[in-house]
């Protein structure tokens, strides 16, 4: 599954890209969401995808949140997050729809002092619930921020995106207060997504740059708590959709990151071991021979 870019969003939503958008060093931008209906009468809706950008909405409006293997009907006003780790799609229910959005990379974020890290947040995690119920006075409160920014957005101000920020993760901070909607669960694509899932934890895991660098997640329990599914469901959902098991697909990935070490680095074979997981050397290289009927050594030379 091939990330939609920020260019390729400008292109979904018909709007203008900017100016030297891929020489930035952080992105930000922000919309109306009754202007972005106008502009895509003809099609709205979003394939369902990963973005390769954060996202926060402000909905008003009947709609339809397909996340992960989630689908979360919104009948009225909700605050929603999206991160690039987790795919989704948002369907449209109605064609009156109001509201606001703004998307941004983890690089303009990072800019902050705030000490926000993304990866950290509930709301940005795939166990977590990204749609959260307003009340009116939420909706009031969180609908004036997004005015404050556009306003910010618009001026000459020298440190506008500095105060945007700030904006941003109050944002964010409102959304890990709120009580999520709950979520139903179907078998309509969930195989295919808890798999999409999977995938995208073990990618992240790769590649090995460093020697500080060390795998999170190396057994089927691990992902399959990281994904807050049953073990044997994951295992089951992955046969189907693969046509392996969890642990097969784990165990391909790891050969081919140690072969990659073995043959591409100078690293010593206890160092790329630690790097993936081994608590010992011996055990890495009996996982090794096993699979490859040659020891780290003689792979190497």
């Amino acid at each position: 599954m091939k990330p939609t870019s920020l260019e390729d969003f400008y292109k979904e939503a018909h709007a203008s890209i900017p100016e030297g958008l891929t020489k930035e060093i952080g992105h930000f931008d922000l919309f109306d969401m009754e202007a972005l209906m106008e502009r895509m009468k003809d099609d709205p809706g979003m394939p369902y995808n990963r973005r390769a950008y954060y996202k926060i909405s402000l909905i008003k409006g009947r709609n339809r949140a397909e996340y992960a293997d989630k689908v979360i009907e919104i009948d009225q006003t909700a605050l929603l997050f999206a991160s690039p780790k987790i795919p989704y799609n948002w369907v449209p229910q109605e064609t009156n729809q109001s509201g606001h959005f703004c998307i941004f990379t983890e690089d303009f974020l990072t800019q902050s002092k705030s000490g926000v890290v993304l990866d950290d947040l509930p709301i940005f995690t795939p166990r977590g619930f990204p749609v959260f119920q307003l009340s009116a006075e939420d909706c009031a409160d969180i609908e004036a921020i997004f005015i404050k920014m556009d306003r910010e957005l618009k001026s000459d101000y020298r440190y506008k995106y500095d105060l945007i920020r700030n904006y941003v993760v109050e944002l964010i901070h409102i959304g890990q207060k709120l009580q999520p909607l709950p979520a139903l669960q179907v078998s309509h694509n969930a195989a295919a997504r808890i798999s999409t899932l999977f995938v995208e934890l073990l990618d992240r895991q790769f590649p090995i740059e460093t020697q500080d660098q060390r795998l999170k997640l190396r057994t089927a329990k691990a992902y399959a708590d990281s994904l807050a599914v049953n073990v044997n469901h994951l295992n089951k959902v992955l046969k189907e959709n693969t046509g392996q098991t969890t642990t097969q697909l784990i165990t391909g990935r790891l050969v081919t990151e140690a072969k990659i070490l073995l043959k591409q680095t100078d690293w010593n074979i206890s160092e790329i071991a630690y790097c993936l997981g081994f608590e010992e050397i011996a055990h890495f290289s009996n996982f090794f021979k096993k699979q490859t009927s040659h020891s780290p050594l003689a792979f190497r030379n």
